[in-house]
């Protein structure tokens, strides 16, 4: 299980440095997937976050990075660092530091939490 959430991951870090959420989520997420950012309200169902995620992306103006380090797994979850970096059309520009904790089950997530700095 281990080398398929690596195989998995390297894939993501891949996808996602390229600023391909949408087509990150639609692979790697399970129909009834968990996501929770931070302490807010749980996201539940992979089409819900699809939506959440499309509605973000269409604020986005300029995608910087998204840069993935200090990778564990044990079991069937793994732990990373991210770091992020985009522009929105309102001018800003963000920069997220977090860990993500993803739980998965047959080389799909099925729960994933992001802790901010």
């Amino acid at each position: 299980m281990e080398n398929q959430i690596k195989n998995a991951l390297s894939d993501l870090n891949q996808l996602l440095g390229k600023g391909q959420f949408m087509e990150a989520m639609e692979k790697y997420l399970a129909d009834d997937v968990v996501l929770q950012e931070a302490n807010n309200e749980p996201k539940v169902g992979k089409e819900v976050c699809l939506q959440a995620e499309r509605e973000l992306l269409a604020t986005v103006t300029h995608f910087g990075k998204y840069e993935m380090k200090n990778i564990a797994i044990g079991g069937n979850t793994s732990y990373y660092e991210a770091v992020m970096e985009f522009t929105t059309n309102d001018g800003t520009e963000h920069r997220f530091e977090q860990v993500n904790r993803t739980q998965w089950r047959d080389g799909k997530i099925i729960n994933e939490r992001y802790f901010h700095a």
